[in-house]
């Protein structure tokens, strides 16, 4: 993958930019020649929102728990999605943290953030939701937008199941750069310079989740919206 630098915002002096995030602390293990039954019931086992990750490319499991370091550039990273959005006025629905599985219940994944992009998506997802359905095929059965911090390499065919659950978008975060992949028509994600669902480019993405100051977190988000308002001039 490419590595995208930054770049100054106009009218500005050059700076130097943060420096990168050498390890978040979370911990990931791994179980080799898992069957997809106990992946199914681990997955329901573990409640979503319990700061562990489960990950199952059809042959190993992986659990990642995540540190507070990885929780923080998360919320960042969902606040990012929202201002963005609202600021050009573009339409989504958020799915979080998800367990996302294949038709076939053999492949499946956690991602950070997730979001639901496409029209008919968010309209099968709204109704559901409505009904207070708890049936999962009464929702979309993929993202289009997914989200991935991984300072550490996985160990578990991430992109693979990515692909097969068809999901049009991910954006990586490895505590040095931001990458845009997108689906191909054969499967596999290639880097893009530009979102295809909000207008951003990823050296935006990391300005605003590492070289911006974001512990004090009003005035970074202040700051974040009027900086997305000003994206309307690029529509």
């Amino acid at each position: 993958m490419s590595t995208i630098a930054n770049r100054p915002r106009p009218g500005t002096a050059p700076r130097e930019p943060a420096s990168a995030i050498t390890a978040f602390g979370d911990q990931r293990i791994v179980i080799r020649g898992v069957d997809r039954d106990l992946y199914n019931r681990l997955g329901e086992a573990i409640d979503e929102g319990q700061h562990i990750r489960l990950a199952y490319d059809g042959k190993d499991l992986e659990l990642m728990t995540t540190s507070e370091l990885h929780e923080f550039f998360t919320d960042l990273l969902g606040k990012f999605v929202s201002a963005v959005a609202f600021a050009l006025d573009i339409d989504y629905v958020t799915t979080g943290e998800k367990t996302w599985k294949t038709e076939e219940m053999d492949r499946g994944l956690q991602a950070d953030l997730s979001y639901y992009f496409e029209p008919e998506k968010m309209r099968m997802s709204r109704d559901a939701r409505k009904r207070k359905s708890m049936d999962p095929a009464d929702y979309p059965s993929a993202p289009d937008l997914a989200i991935e911090i991984d300072e550490s390499r996985p160990k578990v065919d991430r992109p693979a199941v990515y692909a097969a659950l068809r999901a049009i978008e991910v954006w990586r975060f490895d505590g040095a750069r931001v990458t845009i992949e997108q689906l191909q028509p054969d499967g596999s994600y290639a880097p893009a310079q530009t979102s295809r669902f909000l207008p951003v480019r990823a050296e935006e993405i990391l300005r605003w989740i590492l070289d911006e100051d974001a512990t004090l977190g009003l005035p970074w988000e202040r700051r974040l919206r009027q900086w997305a308002r000003r994206l309307r001039r690029r529509r």
